[in-house]
């Protein structure tokens, strides 16, 4: 018996120490396996670490592909701030109200710095298609859907998926498309106030095929829309944010539906949109402008084949280091519920306009565009308005140019004559920077305090 014992303590000891020696290899193993790994992204990986951590007061940024002064990286300031490290304010500084850069998501993704991080290697999709010989990730595109589903923007079954560099390039290719649709020209129209890149565009990129023939209103009202129509309807509306329907109507007639804005940050959401041709773009759904990602979402087969074509001819899709990019930032997106960037991006905007009417409202000399309260499928509630621009009108007769009018308060908007609508308007962007949108309520206050017979703010 007790050499039966021993013969078991025996056994159980080898087995430990060989159990022992398999975890300590393995661990030394694994150690050694995660080290090789993380050999070549370490440098990249520091490199990018050491540019993110320099301190720029706050009011600037710094950025690996940023100038560089004595190996350091040299800060980028904010508009009206200054000095090395962006400290300093510059008080006669105009408020710059014009552009739509969507910096004021930049504070999300700076507290999801870690997720949505991204490291490409040097040889990442060196060849001209993915393994299905395809110009389009099928993991992105898995990825926009889910998107629409969780937002309730879109219903994206029965539709096909293009690509494209923003928004801009998907307008040109749907024009393109369905231009082909008949032997007669196609006229272009959009109904005023319209995106000016409707104009420009189609008139720079004018073929036999198509041409900008301007106000869809006037050629309603004037019973002349037989023949091929392509109509522009932007919902909602840049430059003032009110959701459109398509003005004119008949068999001959297609619309491009440009949902850039369709988010719930900008926009209720009363039903999810449905229409033939629907484009969208990362711009305004994440912030990332630069990036230059859209996709349009096409019923028509025939259109959505002559959509790629446009692509594959312009520049053989769109670039695959924007696609992975675009990926790892709707991951980021539909992390937990999917619905935190939704929540913070309208949380900021809601909160822009308050600010904005309140101060509005006292004047005397400035109206904004009314957009009332609607149901929105997404918060399953009914919600107050949170644009993306202000359209902002001076009321007074003699005020004729309103963008002049600003300019002398230190406000630059953009001219309502470039959106087909008069002077008297001017669009103002609220979707730039903190120190942008603060300077720009600074300089409203003074304008409206000013005012003979205001109200003291």
């Amino acid at each position: 018996m007790a050499k039966f014992k021993g013969f078991l303590f025996g056994l159980f000891l080898v087995g430990s120490i060989a159990l022992n020696i398999f975890f300590l290899t393995n661990n030394l193993y694994a150690g050694y396996v995660n080290k090789q790994q993380l050999s070549w992204s370490q440098r990249a990986a520091a490199e990018a670490e050491a540019v993110a951590s320099v301190s720029c007061s706050g009011h600037g940024i710094t950025y690996l592909d940023g100038l560089f002064l004595d190996g350091k990286p040299v800060c980028e300031c904010n508009s009206c701030y200054g000095g090395p490290t962006c400290s300093h304010f510059l008080p006669d500084c105009v408020a710059n109200a014009d552009s739509g850069d969507p910096l004021f998501l930049e504070p999300f993704w700076m507290q999801h710095a870690e997720s949505s991080a991204l490291l490409v290697a040097g040889w990442h999709r060196m060849s001209y298609g993915f393994a299905d010989q395809s110009s389009m990730s099928q993991v992105l595109q898995n990825h926009i859907l889910k998107v629409h589903s969780i937002s309730r923007n879109a219903i994206t079954k029965g539709k096909y998926l293009v690509f494209g560099a923003g928004s801009t390039q998907l307008l040109s290719a749907a024009v393109f498309a369905l231009s082909l649709n008949s032997s007669s020209l196609a006229r272009v129209v959009a109904a005023s106030p319209y995106y000016p890149v409707y104009k420009t565009q189609t008139d720079f990129f004018e073929t036999a095929h198509f041409e900008f023939q301007g106000d869809a209103l006037l050629m309603k009202r004037s019973s002349n829309s037989t023949g091929n129509v392509i109509e522009f309807v932007t919902s909602p509306n840049n430059p003032d944010g009110l959701l459109r329907k398509a003005v004119l109507q008949g068999s001959s007639v297609n619309a491009i539906y440009d949902h850039a804005y369709y988010w719930p940050h900008f926009t209720a959401i009363p039903a999810p949109a449905d229409e033939d041709v629907m484009i969208f773009t990362i711009s305004k759904l994440t912030g990332h402008a630069g990036s230059r990602f859209g996709w349009a979402l096409v019923k028509d087969e025939v259109v959505y084949l002559n959509m790629l074509k446009y692509m594959q001819l312009a520049e053989l899709g769109v670039s695959r280091d924007t696609q992975l990019r675009a990926l790892q930032l709707l991951k980021v997106v539909l992390e937990g519920d999917g619905r935190e960037i939704f929540h913070f991006a309208y949380e900021k905007m809601r909160d822009r306009w308050e600010n904005i009417s309140q101060i509005v409202s006292l004047s005397k000399r400035y109206t904004i565009q009314d957009i009332p309260p609607q149901y929105c499928n997404f918060f399953e509630k009914v919600r107050g308005p949170s644009p993306a621009y202000v359209w902002l009108k001076c009321e007074r007769e003699e005020d004729t140019n309103c963008n002049a009018v600003l300019r002398g308060a230190n406000i630059i908007g953009r001219l309502g004559s470039l959106f087909n609508a008069s002077d008297r308007y001017v669009r103002l962007s609220l979707l730039k920077r903190d120190d942008d949108f603060n300077l720009l309520l600074y300089r409203l206050k003074e304008l409206v305090s000013k005012e003979g017979g205001a109200e003291t703010l």
